[in-house]
């Protein structure tokens, strides 16, 4: 093991340069697949004839494929059809795809999961299903999948590193690189890596301790 030639200055500045690529691929997923999610959950929730039927067996097909499948898809097949994608974006849509059918469970869960007396006291009120939805259900739901969701996005930052396979520069595919420096910064350069996914993951979890606290 050698600490000193894994830390030096540019080790270190490349693999958190890595590290940032992780957090901004993870980030942008995490917002269109809440995005996403919700307008799946939505359509299910809402049982419309034929589309809710469709858009469960896709979410459930997408939950039951493996999250390399996808980025391999993505990456590889996609372009077959036409459709080229840089590495980037690639990582954005395959974690985005995977990750919204995962977040839809734990989204209509959580509007299920509603006094369904609220709603049938809000409907009689003269309240539409989009209203309803909108001022009861939804608020009161999403207090509900503050700790269910923090989990999947925490897991959603730890799936980044499945990019590596593509050749995304973010954190594991740079740790990599400096391991080929020298055999002796694998130790080094691996636990300087579970340091910085510790940090950012506990910080998320406290996070999610305190917002649910406050609930």
């Amino acid at each position: 093991m050698d600490f000193i030639g894994a830390y030096t200055s540019d080790n270190v500045i490349y693999m958190l340069e890595g590290f940032l690529v992780t957090i901004v691929v993870a980030c942008i997923a995490i917002i269109l697949s809440f995005l996403v999610a919700i307008l799946l959950a939505v359509i299910r929730y809402a049982r419309i004839p034929v589309l809710s039927q469709c858009t469960a067996v896709l979410v459930e097909i997408i939950r039951n494929l493996p999250l390399l499948l996808i980025i391999f898809f993505v990456f590889f097949a996609l372009p077959q059809v036409g459709v080229k994608m840089s590495v980037f974006t690639a990582a954005i849509v395959a974690l985005t795809i995977f990750e919204s059918a995962m977040v839809s469970e734990i989204i209509r869960a959580g509007l299920l999961s509603i006094d369904k007396g609220q709603i049938e006291a809000a409907r009689s009120s003269g309240l539409s299903f989009a209203q309803t939805l909108r001022f009861i259900t939804m608020p009161q739901a999403l207090k509900r999948m503050v700790p269910p969701m923090v989990s999947q996005f925490i897991a959603l930052l730890k799936d980044t590193s499945l990019t590596v396979i593509i050749a995304l520069p973010e954190l594991m595919h740079n740790v990599q690189i400096v391991n080929g420096q020298n055999f002796n910064y694998v130790i080094p350069t691996y636990l300087f890596a579970a340091v910085l996914y510790f940090i950012v993951n506990y910080a998320l979890s406290l996070f999610a301790r305190r917002l649910e606290l406050r609930g």
